[in-house]
């Protein structure tokens, strides 16, 4: 029987049942295989199947998908697939919308539908969902084999092992923390059960102050991959002893180790019995900065920001430090290469630390304040442009004489009146209206109105 059959129109469409006996839609089917009997038996719905191989990033194994069960329409594999009179096979849902469009021909070739009924391909159904339910069979057993490897580390690690055995030590222990974290890095599930296997307190006991720097940095990289800290774990983190080891690793490790740490502190400051004074290390303020300079790793500016922003608004003594290890100027200098999404908190950081006077004559005095703040007006969001209103009223109010001239010039007159014609909230557009006045008494009015008109016509 030929696997391929003639269309009236010309062309071939593959014959589903030949496929289905001859097994070259993949490996046939086997008599222990869940789905090699009734589609409609399945355990676990196909599309929930479907859902959770793709959140595990196992879609296919080690099979791509094959071509006859992706929908034409959506690229996607089908559910519910039905076939047009041309032959061609798509997932109802795609077709459905297509035809309420008003098109009357296939998508795939482009014919004139001589009927526009959808017939069910039970055949193809049935077939996608063998195939995917031998997926998941294969992946859920997969997944029981890595909790159990997990538990095994965590037995070892621990001495706990059967047959009892003393626990890990030297590289030994090294290379089994480092097979536990790839483990819970490439299968979030994995992190239940080193918790169950009492992984949590094996790892926060291995933060000390004799631990080695390699035991430490694949200690923090395991408890902030996903596995759940309680509020027991989280007070012995807490502990000087083990903050000091964590933060010492933040400012010599690699960048990923300093990454963790950073993530690391910022889930101990989510805990209720947090002492903000836990962070009031120049050290860590320090190592953080470092992070946040580093352009060339985002996810450590993104982190670093984050954790910043936090300390600056649990831990107010906290915001003097910052601005003693320069941070306002390097902030500053940073803003305009910041990506989008880590510019609102670098401006909150900022803007923290302006309640401060050493913050607020730190941003008075660095040269890049004004024409920064200026250019993020009107730019990113309405945050953002409070945020930079509020630092420019600030170095202006201060010393009018010098800064609101130097704003004028840097296109502010023009940025102002856009804030206050635009839709921001009424609260925003006075502020506005009021740095206008203050740059207005601080500038001629003849050079006032040619530079608002000039800026406006250039933008």
């Amino acid at each position: 029987m030929p696997q391929y059959q003639e269309l009236p129109c010309g062309g071939q469409v593959l014959d589903i049942d030949t496929a289905l006996k001859d097994g070259i839609l993949g490996a046939a089917l086997e008599p222990g295989d869940a789905g090699a009997g009734d589609a409609g038996k399945q355990p676990v719905e196909l599309r929930k199947m479907m859902d959770e191989l793709d959140a595990a990033g196992d879609g296919g194994g080690d099979e791509a998908v094959p071509a006859v069960f992706i929908c034409p329409i959506s690229l996607e594999p089908m559910v519910d697939p039905v076939t047009l009179c041309t032959g061609q096979t798509y997932e109802r849902a795609n077709i459905s919308r297509w035809l309420a469009l008003g098109h009357r021909t296939c998508p795939t070739t482009m014919q004139e539908l001589w009927d526009d009924a959808l017939t069910p391909n039970a055949t193809l159904r049935q077939l996608i969902a063998a195939w995917f339910s031998r997926r998941y069979t294969r992946f859920k057993k997969r997944s029981a084999d890595f909790h159990g490897r997990a538990a095994d580390l965590v037995h070892g690690l621990r001495g706990t092992a059967v047959p009892r055995r003393q626990p890990l030590k030297g590289q030994a222990r090294v290379a089994a923390l480092r097979e536990l974290r790839n483990l819970a890095a490439t299968h979030q599930s994995v992190t239940k059960a080193i918790a169950e296997a009492g992984g949590v307190a094996l790892l926060t006991s291995l933060l000390g102050p004799f631990t080695s720097h390699a035991v430490g940095t694949e200690a923090v990289a395991i408890l902030v991959s996903g596995v759940t800290l309680d509020a027991d774990a989280k007070a012995v983190l807490m502990q000087p002893a083990k903050v000091s080891l964590v933060v010492d690793m933040l400012n010599e490790g690699a960048v990923d180790t300093k990454i963790n740490c950073v993530r690391l502190i910022r889930i101990l400051m989510d805990e209720r019995g947090f002492r903000p004074e836990t962070v009031a290390s120049l050290s860590l303020l320090v190592g953080v900065m470092r992070l946040i300079r580093d352009k060339r790793h985002p996810e450590g500016v993104v982190a670093g920001l984050e954790l910043l922003n936090s300390i600056c608004a649990v831990h107010r003594p906290a915001r003097s430090m910052i601005v003693s290890i320069g941070a306002v100027p390097q902030l500053v200098e940073l803003l305009p290469e910041l990506a989008t999404e880590c510019v609102e908190p670098a401006l909150d950081i900022l803007d923290a630390l302006s309640a401060v006077p050493e913050g607020r004559m730190a941003l008075k005095d660095c040269p890049r304040t004004i024409p920064n703040a200026v250019r993020l007006l009107m730019r990113v969001s309405e945050a953002c442009t409070r945020r930079a209103l509020s630092m420019l009223w600030t170095v202006c109010r201060m010393a009018p004489e010098d800064c609101a001239p130097a704003a004028v010039e840097a296109g502010l007159a023009a940025k102002l009146l856009l804030v206050i014609q635009s839709g921001c909230a009424p609260e925003l557009k006075q502020k506005a209206s009021e740095l206008l006045k203050l740059c207005r008494l601080n500038y001629t009015d003849t050079l006032f109105i040619s530079k608002c008109k000039l800026t406006r016509t250039i933008q």
